[in-house]
């Protein structure tokens, strides 16, 4: 089923983000399709010191106002002059990078990736974390790696291992299981065809100054902070194919 229907899960997988976050990662496809996009930085779905003591109030200022939005800029700077990219959402652009002209394709892999991975990130932690999953997800969780810890054994172990700067995820592959992966700098596993269900940033602004270069220890306090209901959401999607095109209808 999911090798059937990968490009429409990640098509609306933007859409479960928009209602269950209650705001939006990039134009919805009403607005996307056909018309000329200008992206804009999305608000926190919490305030800046929420996460605190777990990630502190100035990184969080910083991460969001600062290096969110520079990548926002630079990817809004690197579609101006091309109306045949712009008018595509940005998910569907780091899902065909090869259509994305070869003069920009660079700027839109590296700005369009930081916009995308940023406004994910945002989505899947919360002040409210219940700690460890429930739901469908903690079953495949269960199924697939044994366990809760195991998993995080095995996440933390790609999130220490990652070379300078990237990211840490978890995904569901074409036949359906979960995988713990790694993206160097902004890459997206929207562009090697997987759905991002969780993830963590590890370059270091996103908690030097809190931690300085003890990676390690921000991972730790991370996971303090997890949405399970945000990425239970975001695997449940998934599963529901004739609520995905009706959802995929109405953007």
């Amino acid at each position: 089923m999911i090798n059937k229907n990968i490009s429409l899960i990640l098509a609306a997988l933007g859409a479960v983000l928009i209602l269950g976050g209650g705001w939006y990662i990039y134009r919805t496809r009403t607005e996307a399709y056909g018309k000329l996009i200008t992206y804009t930085l999305p608000p926190l779905p919490y305030a800046y010191d929420a996460l605190e003591p777990y990630i502190d109030t100035e990184t969080m200022k910083i991460h969001h106002d600062k290096h969110h939005q520079a990548y926002i800029n630079k990817l809004n700077a690197a579609l101006k002059g091309h109306p045949e990219v712009r008018s595509i959402p940005l998910e569907e652009l780091l899902k065909n990078l090869s259509k994305v002209p070869e003069e920009i394709r660079s700027a839109v892999r590296d700005n369009g990736g930081g916009t995308y991975n940023h406004s994910f990130f945002w989505l899947v932690m919360t002040p409210k974390s219940t700690k460890e999953p429930s739901g469908k997800i903690k079953e495949l969780i269960d199924k697939q790696f044994g366990s809760f810890d195991e998993f995080k054994k095995q996440f933390n172990k790609a999130a220490v291992s990652v070379f300078g700067s990237g990211w840490a995820w978890l995904v569901l592959d074409e036949q359906g299981d979960l995988k713990v992966m790694t993206t160097a700098n902004q890459d997206s596993p929207l562009s090697e065809g997987l759905v991002p269900l969780l993830t963590l940033d590890v370059w270091e602004h996103a908690y030097y100054l809190k931690h300085q270069n003890k990676r390690g220890e921000y991972i730790d306090a991370w996971w303090n902070v997890v949405n399970w209901e945000q990425v239970d959401k975001n695997y449940s999607q998934t599963q529901n194919t004739d609520d995905t095109e009706k959802t995929k209808e109405t953007l």
